[in-house]
């Protein structure tokens, strides 16, 4: 089966089988904890749960770390939301950054790197608990920082899969749009400024890795759409975050409306995007501690 295919049933699993995701749904958030657990231990990862209570719900992050053969290289996160928002079934939002998450997983088993990797199912990113104390990446991210862990990058995979080649089909936040393109045709690696030099690495490494088109930047953090996902939380908590996005509401209709559906995400493209993850993280993960 080709990465296309195996993100294409992820994504029709999670947003077309089990569909809405969050905690008024339970049923349905934890069929879809138990299918993420279910791959990465068929793929052969050992699978640790961080478990806790919102809003009286039992709920937990998924989490899988890749074998390093050398410490002290600090640690790359790299995460994506697992729930919905209420009405809509998430295919772009998130199944599509879940089902990247899976695949790249299976593309970096059996490396032997020299900086720890993990691999982040994080839950209850969406409203109500968005930015709250229980919101998934908070939750992980503080037990990160309690553990004295040094976290070298995080990335939070939010929205990979809607792209349009249509001039005018992309729009930007204030401050952004000048000299970019115009089509929804790349992905986007955004971070606030703290972030910058993590965000040049990762975009080096990206293209380095893969000729997909790719747009970075770095800005305020308090700036629309910025810092809307999972990586607000390490940028709390004082860690070097990177959002990698097809940019949201700025090029997808479908944005939390019923109407985001798998049938509209773009999975060979998906796919390359998964792909040159997959190499730009074996650059970072694998690169000499003596050259940072």
């Amino acid at each position: 089966m080709s990465s296309s295919a195996r993100l294409r049933a992820h994504v029709e699993h999670l947003a077309g089988s089990l569909g809405e995701r969050h905690v008024g749904r339970p049923d349905a958030l934890d069929a879809a904890r138990d299918y993420i657990a279910r791959v990465w231990e068929d793929q052969g990862h050992r699978v640790e749960r961080q478990a806790y209570v919102a809003h009286g719900i039992p709920v937990a992050n998924l989490e899988v770390t890749l074998p390093v053969r050398e410490r002290g290289g600090g640690v790359i996160v790299v995460g994506a939301h697992y729930d919905s928002v209420p009405g809509t079934p998430g295919a772009d939002d998130n199944a599509s950054g879940v089902a990247a998450l899976l695949e790249l997983a299976r593309l970096l088993a059996g490396l032997e790197l020299r900086r720890t990797l993990r691999l982040v199912a994080f839950v209850n990113e969406e409203m109500p608990f968005f930015l709250t104390e229980d919101m998934g990446s908070a939750v992980y991210a503080r037990r990160v920082k309690a553990r004295g862990e040094a976290v070298h990058l995080m990335l939070s995979l939010e929205m990979l899969g809607y792209y349009r080649d249509e001039p005018g089909s992309q729009r930007y936040p204030p401050l952004l749009g000048r000299f970019r393109p115009d089509r929804g045709n790349f992905i986007g690696l955004v971070s606030n400024l703290a972030s910058r030099h993590r965000l040049g690495e990762l975009a080096c490494a990206f293209r380095d890795a893969s000729d997909f088109p790719c747009e970075h930047a770095a800005t305020f953090g308090w700036v629309p759409g910025i810092w809307f996902s999972d990586h607000v939380s390490f940028w709390r908590e004082g860690f070097a975050a990177v959002m990698v996005t097809d940019t949201a509401y700025y090029r997808n209709p479908h944005y939390h409306q019923a109407s985001d559906t798998p049938d509209q995400l773009d999975y060979g493209r998906l796919a390359a995007v998964t792909n040159g993850l997959a190499g730009a993280l074996e650059r970072l993960a694998l690169r000499r501690l003596d050259r940072e």
